[in-house]
């Protein structure tokens, strides 16, 4: 039962998800192919990593992810940073446009957020909020 409910939470979050990222894509100059908004997101969630961090997180060519990152520059969505530990290195950081393009995800949360504060007893968010740390903590151990 914990393993169907919790699947159907993770797909349900995965549909709105793709929802969002569609409801989001425009057929004009400087917008983000499903791909792209993809690796931009990737890079936003990795905070700042270096090419070959990003290739080998999605399991690509270095090639590969530096035609990806080389587009997401040229649209303006991410940007290289000379790294400050070894000036040779540089880091992938999304810019305010990225900011501005993912932020209107945080719609979707708000609303989730006021549903479960108006439907679920202070107690019981305090423990989900807790279940949800923890799950959240040892899900990438």
């Amino acid at each position: 039962m914990l393993e169907h409910e919790f699947e159907r939470l993770y797909l349900r979050f995965r549909l709105l998800q793709y929802k969002e990222l569609f409801a989001r894509i425009r057929e004009k100059d400087g917008s983000l192919s499903a791909t792209e908004a993809s690796a931009a997101e990737v890079i936003y969630l990795l905070d700042r990593p270096t090419i070959k961090e990003f290739a080998d997180f999605l399991n690509i060519s270095q090639p590969n992810a530096t035609y990806k990152v080389n587009s997401l520059i040229n649209h303006g969505y991410i940007v290289r940073e000379a790294s400050e530990s070894d000036r040779r290195e540089s880091r992938l950081v999304v810019t305010d446009k990225f900011l501005g393009y993912y932020g209107r995800n945080a719609g979707f949360i708000r609303s989730m957020m006021d549903n479960i504060r108006a439907k679920f007893t202070p107690e019981e968010i305090d423990q989900l909020e807790q279940m949800i740390r923890r799950v959240s903590d040892e899900a990438l151990d």
